[in-house]
């Protein structure tokens, strides 16, 4: 049993396409003293997502009244959609002594490390930039000019990762390296 308040905030961040999301899923399979952040968005779900699960997706309106209402810790428009994280998906999880952990957008992952000092930034960098071009391909959900725009982000962040306390490689074909890395941080902040 773990002592009283010794949960922590993981926020992993990295370049569109670089496999976060894939690797939250791996670890909510080996682990369930984790509370994944559901982010809030505004963009359409994907084939494979859920409402709730992957994300919450909201009408412009609705995100718009979130932010009103200071519901958010952090929010952004990015790529023409809004994201944000809802205050109740970090601390409520903390209050009940569970670790957290969220993903969002580099500059997400700056804004809250100011707002909260203590949370530990993990940056997922892929093993090459083709790896991105491929995995967007592969989604099929963007056009050529907004994998364009991706990759030249993607290359941005991944020039600005020092910022981050672990970096990550996604190598391509053992996505499970990436995934017992990222469990190593946790569990090792744990000792």
């Amino acid at each position: 049993m773990r002592e009283k308040n010794t949960a922590n905030i993981y926020v992993m961040s990295g370049p569109s396409a670089v496999g976060k999301d894939t690797i939250i899923e791996n670890l909510q399979r080996l682990d369930n003293n984790f509370h994944f952040v559901i982010t809030a968005t505004t963009r359409k779900p994907r084939k494979t997502e859920t409402d709730g699960i992957n994300h919450f997706f909201y009408s412009e309106k609705i995100f718009k009244k979130l932010i009103q209402n200071n519901d958010l810790i952090e929010w952004a428009k990015v790529y023409k959609n809004y994201y944000g994280v809802p205050k109740s998906q970090i601390f409520e999880p903390l209050k009940n002594n569970k670790d957290v952990l969220l993903r969002v957008d580099v500059q997400g992952a700056k804004r809250i490390k100011e707002l909260i000092p203590a949370v530990i930034l993990i940056f997922i960098k892929p093993e090459k930039t083709e790896s991105l071009r491929k995995r967007l391909i592969e989604r099929g959900v963007n056009t050529s000019a907004e994998m364009t725009t991706r990759l030249k982000t993607a290359e941005k962040e991944i020039q600005t990762s020092d910022f981050f306390d672990f970096i990550i490689v996604n190598k391509d074909g053992n996505l499970q390296y990436a995934v017992n890395k990222v469990l190593d941080i946790i569990q090792g902040n744990k000792n």
